[in-house]
């Protein structure tokens, strides 16, 4: 996944989160790529707060400045992510 990342032009680092943790409503001046490695994420997305779940090898680009929280799911998640 890492090199998939790269060949968008992003350097991506990992990080990860136990089972149920949670993220609240933030947002970034980046556009943010993010990619699930394993388990399962799902992010609330604007202010409508609509709901994308990520399992492994699913992704999405998170424009800048876009509300989002995020839930993790019950097997705990490993996400990569990088910027544009």
């Amino acid at each position: 996944m890492a090199v998939r990342l790269r060949a968008e032009g992003v350097e991506p680092h990992a990080w990860s989160n136990g089972p149920g943790d949670r993220y609240g409503v933030h947002s970034h001046p980046f556009a943010k790529v993010l990619m699930c490695a394993a388990g399962s994420i799902t992010f609330l997305i604007g202010p409508d707060a609509t709901p994308i779940e990520l399992l492994p090898g699913e992704g999405f680009v998170l424009p800048p400045g876009t509300p989002h929280a995020a839930v993790v799911g019950a097997s705990g998640c490993t996400c990569l992510e990088g910027t544009r």
